[in-house]
């Protein structure tokens, strides 16, 4: 699923390729799941003739300001993508919404496992009010960190998954901070000494920059690995740590690179660098 840094990298390429300021002039829904909330006609006319004012990023999802106020949220899940398109090329089989924009370009969601969601808010509601701080904002201090943290008794990994507690992490990054941070996944959030959480806050921050600067992470070669509104590859894969490099030396201290299953996820770590908890 794509996380913070390859959302973050759709929307500065829907930024680069002209999208604020398109007319939105046509959409055309080819799945109606994908646009669930909404019967999908009264979806395609509520967008007919909108302008597209900003394009932004909150947590894992992709945000459309319209001319109205009313915001279209993108969330692509496990595979979906966005790319132009020319008006006449015609639509593959898993091309699932256009927006067809007034420049003759369309804009084309395309989803190989149909779990990708179009939501369109009214102005005045927030759905996304509820999730956590951004990690990358100044507003994400160590303070602020060791409020979200406190009281809790999670094991430290799947409270970092839940998007109330730090918005936008996922399992890449998630197991890259806390190898970091040489915190071990299955560690309470209880037992984090003060010295781990400054390390794991810093982590964070530093795993999820790089991979922004790397324009996210594709694993494999696959058409449902990450691609960018242009096509390319994310880079961020040679700069990971232990994310699925099971059974390959630890970068930092040489012990084999571990894989163990924590809150029903696929976990990556350092049997010697993360100790697990007693």
């Amino acid at each position: 699923m794509p996380e913070l840094p390859e959302v973050e990298t759709v929307v500065r390429d829907l930024r680069a390729h002209g999208l604020p300021g398109a007319v939105i002039r046509l959409t055309i829904v080819r799945w109606a799941r994908t646009v669930a909330a909404h019967a999908p006609d009264a979806f395609c006319h509520a967008l007919a003739g909108r302008t597209v004012m900003a394009v932004t990023r909150r947590a894992k999802f992709i945000v459309l300001t319209l001319d109205t106020g009313n915001r279209l949220l993108i969330h692509l899940r496990m595979t979906g993508k966005l790319r132009f398109a020319s008006a006449g090329e015609r639509p593959g089989p898993h091309d699932h919404v256009t927006l067809c924009l007034d420049d003759g370009r369309q804009l084309v969601f395309n989803d190989t496992r149909k779990f990708g969601r179009f939501r369109l808010v009214p102005s005045g509601e927030d759905p996304l009010a509820a999730l956590g701080p951004e990690p990358l904002e100044a507003t994400f201090t160590l303070a602020c960190f060791r409020q979200r943290l406190a009281g809790k008794t999670r094991p430290i990994k799947p409270l970092l998954l839940d998007q109330s507690t730090v918005a936008g992490l996922g399992n890449i990054y998630v197991d890259e901070a806390l190898w970091q941070a040489r915190i071990h996944p299955e560690r309470r959030t209880d037992t984090l000494t003060a010295a781990e959480i400054r390390r794991l806050h810093r982590a964070i921050r530093v795993v999820l920059q790089r991979a922004v600067d790397n324009a996210g992470t594709t694993l494999g070669d696959g058409a449902a690995n990450f691609y960018s509104v242009a096509g390319h590859r994310g880079r961020n894969a040679d700069a990971l740590q232990v994310f699925r490099r099971d059974g390959q030396p630890c970068p930092r201290c040489g012990t084999v690179v571990a894989r163990i299953v924590v809150g029903q996820r696929g976990t990556h770590l350092c049997p010697r660098c993360q100790t697990p908890p007693t």
